[in-house]
């Protein structure tokens, strides 16, 4: 039902175990270890890129706190508005909730898958997905990619002395799939397995702590004061590692090889990510503080203010005869070389207007 997910996840373990093992042996436990932990490397290695864009997103929706709680306020009552204008907020400003939670969602079927590959090495149980196999048969069946050979060398395989696909609670019928008389393996001793996965739990409960821890302390005041976030925060602290401490019994020694190794992928790659984006938003806010500080007035000088929209200019205080010399030039009167009209070249006294003919015509009649 989910072969599009087991059977890639099988051809990546295939090949790490295949170079590994041309280093270490291919029936040594260290060699399929370090498979299983490889395997968590090229996955996480291929969401490098929408981690980022999380970590982005997430800056995002920290940003964006205040405006949502406004909106939240105003359409509190109107799902449906409120709904569509919480599309458009995220659509004007580029954000884009399921970028948030792709890198997540993106391993939880890996996680599935692997579990389900380690798990089918060993079919003589059973439980769910079990074939409840004769041991002697279960040797003779090829595994997805691995081919009789290879399910021959992960059983036989033993890191410290336990099986990496063996856990504490694995019943005694199951355990018995990894004896081989013929290369003197006998049953494995659950103490052996308990001493192997119970390190390996701890410090999977410790590293997700840590990555929790690192997480929180990024957090804005806002967004940390957020009831919602509180409680998820303090579930991040304390009750998923907690949770690891609790069911690692029930986990397979490879399945807790992955969880550390995706914890201490994690935690580097957070550290990474965040001082990288950390050093480009310090170099944006010098950008602008350097575009501010060139833009305001010098010491001393008077800062310019701006004319409101609408406002008339003011008009320079003038002396009647300049304000006379003025209407003169616009009307048209001046003349070349700066003289005026009816004047000499270089005075500033204006000449008198000629009367109207009219009036002159007036004048002579009432003298006769």
């Amino acid at each position: 039902m989910l072969d599009f997910i087991y059977i890639p996840v099988s051809w990546i373990l295939w090949v790490w175990h295949k170079v590994f093992g041309a280093l270490l042996g291919a029936d040594n436990g260290f060699a399929w270890a370090l498979s299983v932990v490889f395997l968590v490397f090229t996955l996480r290695l291929i969401l490098y890129k929408p981690f980022v864009k999380q970590v982005r997103t997430t800056r995002q929706m920290q940003e964006l706190q205040p405006q949502i709680k406004a909106l939240q306020k105003k359409y509190g009552k109107d799902k449906q508005r409120m709904a569509v204008e919480m599309q458009k907020l995220q659509k004007e400003h580029g954000f884009n909730p399921i970028m948030g939670c792709l890198p997540v969602l993106a391993q939880a079927p890996v996680f599935i898958g692997l579990f389900h590959v380690l798990r089918s090495f060993n079919r003589t149980g059973t439980g769910i997905g079990q074939l409840g196999l004769d041991p002697e048969v279960n040797r003779t069946l090829p595994n997805y990619a691995f081919d009789v050979a290879d399910v021959n060398s992960f059983l036989d395989a033993r890191l410290f002395g336990a099986p990496i696909s063996a856990w504490i609670t694995m019943p005694k019928s199951q355990l018995d799939a990894f004896a081989n008389p013929e290369l003197g393996l006998g049953i494995p001793s659950v103490w052996t397995i308990v001493a192997v996965s119970v390190p390996l739990m701890i410090i999977a409960a410790i590293a997700t702590h840590m990555n929790s821890r690192a997480s929180v302390a990024r957090q804005s005041e806002a967004a940390a004061a957020n009831p919602q976030s509180a409680i998820m925060n303090k579930l991040a602290l304390y009750v998923f590692p907690l949770g690891v401490l609790a069911f690692g019994a029930f986990l397979p020694i490879a399945i807790l090889l992955y969880w550390v190794s995706n914890n201490a992928w994690t935690y580097g790659q957070q550290h990474l990510v965040f001082g990288k984006i950390d050093k480009e938003e310090a170099a944006k806010k010098q950008v602008a503080l350097d575009k501010r500080t060139e833009n305001a007035p010098k010491p001393g000088a008077k800062p310019m203010s701006k004319p409101k929209p609408g406002a008339r200019p003011k008009l320079s205080k003038m002396t009647p005869t300049e304000s006379a010399a003025d209407d003169l030039n616009s009307a048209g009167g001046s003349s070349d070389s700066g003289t005026t009209a009816g004047g000499t070249n270089g005075s500033s006294s204006t000449a008198p207007k000629p009367r109207p003919q009219a009036n002159r015509s007036k004048s002579k009649r009432k003298r006769r």
